[in-house]
């Protein structure tokens, strides 16, 4: 009898791992997109400071993204418990926030001309670069707050319908995945230029030793371009994911865009591509229009309170 209730014990645990197994594959899918605009603003976050400081300020980041999904996870189990209505508007608040750094980097030399140069200055030591780089981390995990919560809120919905313990434990898991596949290829990406020294370095005379030098002499003269990139593909995916929730919370954006990718669809052989690429480009359109506003709206509070201030 006893034996019969173990085997039952443990069916019913290999069910539940099941489930859970399968349900953070599909969160996992779901969030994959977050995944790469969260790789490509967090490594473009991180860029810029000194070589041997670059892992450091990873670890740095890492640590306060574990830190925010440690208060994303029970957060929005609370939520969605009981005051479900309150998560698309804590979303597009998000949303609109990161709209609003893109579009603030792109007008930051009109808005701060003083501060054009104030990374370069930092490299040069004319700033304190301890200083620079609390900053970084501030931004970077200020960042990934909203990202976390937006791959936090695609899992919750994903396991909406499960018993809590199912949606704690892929909430979790899906937590720690993000967590460690996002800054495992950051730490990869800003030390790229390091590892293309080692292969150049170590490489001899032989057939192999010489292969090995062309792909570091290959990988040293491409990172600085990867590099430079990342702070454009950062600021796009600023745009595109901030533009995405703000649609995703509009039922008018939303269908609009529904409709435009229909629409291009129907266009005789580019259609499957154009219609994957639209609503990527429609949601950053939209971000940056968001982004712009609210850029406009800060700005003319700010005069008005030094106005006031006189």
């Amino acid at each position: 009898m006893a034996g019969s209730s173990l085997f039952a014990l443990i069916d019913d645990i290999a069910s539940i791992l099941d489930d859970v197994s399968a349900m953070t594959k599909v969160a996992a899918k779901k969030t994959a997109g977050v995944l790469g605009d969260d790789l490509a603003l967090n490594a473009q976050q991180v860029a810029g400071v000194k070589a041997d400081r670059e892992l450091p300020v990873v670890w740095a980041v890492a640590l306060g993204s574990l830190k925010n999904k440690a208060i994303l996870v029970p957060a929005a189990l609370a939520i969605s418990a009981f005051i479900p209505w309150a998560v698309t508007p804590l979303l597009m608040l998000g949303g609109a926030f990161l709209c609003f750094e893109g579009a603030e980097k792109l007008a930051h030399k009109y808005l701060h001309p003083g501060d054009e140069h104030h990374d370069a200055a930092a490299v040069a030591d004319d700033v304190d670069p301890v200083a620079l780089e609390k900053e970084k981390i501030r931004g970077a995990v200020r960042t990934d707050f909203i990202l976390s919560a937006e791959i936090i809120a695609i899992t919750l919905g994903t396991v909406a319908g499960a018993s809590l313990q199912q949606q704690i434990t892929v909430l979790v898991g899906i937590a720690l995945i993000m967590t460690v596949g996002v800054y495992g290829l950051v730490a990869g990406i800003v030390k790229l230029d390091d590892g293309g020294l080692y292969l150049l370095r170590t490489a001899g005379s032989s057939g192999f030793g010489q292969l090995k030098a062309r792909l570091g002499r290959a990988i040293l003269a491409a990172a600085p371009a990867m590099m430079r990139s990342l702070s454009v593909i950062g600021t796009v995916a600023m745009f595109m994911v901030g533009g995405g929730i703000l649609t995703h919370g509009l039922p008018f954006a939303h269908h609009g865009i529904e409709s435009a990718t229909a629409v291009v669809a129907a266009v005789p052989l580019l259609g499957t591509v154009l219609a994957a690429i639209t609503p990527a480009v429609l949601n950053a359109l939209f971000g940056v229009v968001a982004g712009g506003v609210v850029v406009l709206a800060v700005e003319a509070v700010k005069r008005l309170l030094g106005a006031f201030k006189r």
